[in-house]
C-alpha cells in the first residue's frame, strides 16, 4: 500500500507520428494525467513510470504498482487516454499515433525530477504493449535529443510484449541503461520474434539488452482479471503480419506497398489471444523487482 498518493497534470501535445519523428511540436496542446504513489521509505525515493497499452488503466498496471511498492519502489501511473477522450484503442489503433506515448513519458519526467520526494538518478520506465513499444523506442537517443527536455534520463527500459513491426532511423543508438524485454512464445498481438530480431541489432551496436521469453504465456500475460487460458478476440486489430520502416522525413512505410503505413494495410489482421498466465506473471514479477532492486541500488 502506497504511503502517499497524489494525481499530477501533465502538459503533453497529441501528434500525429510523422509530427513527432520530425520533432514537428505544432500538434494539439493536451492534458493527460498520472498517478503517483509514494512507497514509505526514507530520503528521495526511486520510482518507476508505468505506461498502459492498448486497453488503457488495466489491473495489471495496479498491480504492479502494488508489488514495487512492496520493495519501496514508488510509481507513477500514466493515463494517456482519458484526456484525450479515449478509453481503448484495441479495435482502431489509429485513433492515436503511437509515439505519442514517448512525448508523455518524457513529459512526465519533467514532473518527477521536480518533486521534491523524487531521486532524479533513480527513475526507471515500465510499459505495457503500446506502453511496452513507447518504453522500448524512449530508449534511443534521437527521440531523447528531440522531447526530452527534463535534464534526466532513466535508469532502466523494461518493456513488456511491445510492438516490434517498425524500424526507425537510427534505432541501434540508444541510451548506455538496461533495457529488459519481457514477452510470451504464444504471444499473436506483438510476436515476440520480431523483438529479438530488434535486440540482436541491438546487441551488435554494444547495447545492454536482454530478452525474457515465456514458452506459454500470451499477450498480456501479466493480467491478473485476463482470462485462463487465454480468450481471442476477434476485433483487436495487430500489425503482426506488416513490416514498417521510417524512410527520410519521418515517414513510415508499409515496406510491401512501399506507400505510408495505414491501418487499412491489408497485412493489418484482426483477431488475438489476450490471456492470464500465473506462472508466467510470478515468474516476471521476480525477475523485475530483482532488476530494480539492483539498478535503485536498494538493500
Amino acid at each position: 500500500m502506497a504511503a502517499r498518493t497524489e494525481l499530477h497534470s501533465i502538459h503533453t501535445l497529441t501528434l500525429s507520428d510523422t509530427q513527432f519523428l520530425r520533432g514537428d511540436a505544432n500538434g494539439k496542446a493536451t492534458t493527460t494525467s498520472g498517478q503517483l504513489r509514494l512507497a514509505r521509505s526514507p530520503g528521495r525515493l526511486p520510482v518507476v513510470v508505468l505506461q498502459h497499452g492498448s486497453a488503457g488503466m488495466a489491473p495489471n498496471v495496479e498491480m504492479w504498482a502494488r508489488e514495487l511498492n512492496k520493495i519501496g519502489v514508488s510509481t507513477f501511473a500514466l493515463d494517456g487516454f482519458t484526456g484525450r477522450g479515449l478509453t481503448e484503442v484495441n479495435t482502431n489503433q489509429a485513433l492515436l499515433g503511437r509515439l505519442n506515448f514517448i512525448l508523455d513519458i518524457y513529459r512526465a519526467l519533467d514532473v518527477l525530477a521536480n518533486h521534491p520526494s523524487i531521486d532524479p538518478a533513480r527513475i526507471a520506465l515500465m510499459g505495457f504493449s503500446r506502453g511496452g513499444q513507447a518504453t522500448l523506442y524512449a530508449s534511443l537517443k534521437r527521440f531523447h535529443r528531440l522531447w526530452n527536455k527534463s535534464g534526466v534520463e532513466f535508469a532502466a527500459y523494461v518493456p513488456f510484449y511491445p510492438d516490434c513491426m517498425t524500424t526507425f532511423l537510427s534505432d541501434t543508438d540508444v541510451v548506455g541503461r538496461p533495457i529488459r524485454i519481457f514477452g510470451g512464445t504464444q504471444d499473436d498481438y506483438n510476436p515476440i520474434a520480431a523483438c529479438k530480431a530488434y535486440v540482436e541489432r541491438l546487441r551488435a551496436a554494444g547495447a545492454d539488452v536482454e530478452v525474457t521469453e515465456y514458452p506459454n504465456a500470451s499477450h498480456a500475460f501479466d493480467n491478473p482479471l485476463g482470462a485462463q487460458p487465454a480468450m481471442l478476440q476477434p476485433r483487436f486489430q495487430s500489425a503482426r503480419n506488416c513490416k514498417i520502416q521510417e524512410e527520410a522525413e519521418g515517414l513510415l512505410i508499409n515496406t510491401e506497398t512501399k506507400r505510408p503505413f495505414t491501418y487499412t494495410d491489408a497485412c493489418v489482421v484482426h483477431g488475438v489471444h489476450i490471456g492470464h498466465d500465473p506462472i508466467a506473471t510470478r515468474e516476471a514479477k521476480q525477475t523485475v523487482k530483482e532488476l530494480f532492486k539492483t539498478v535503485f541500488q536498494l538493500h
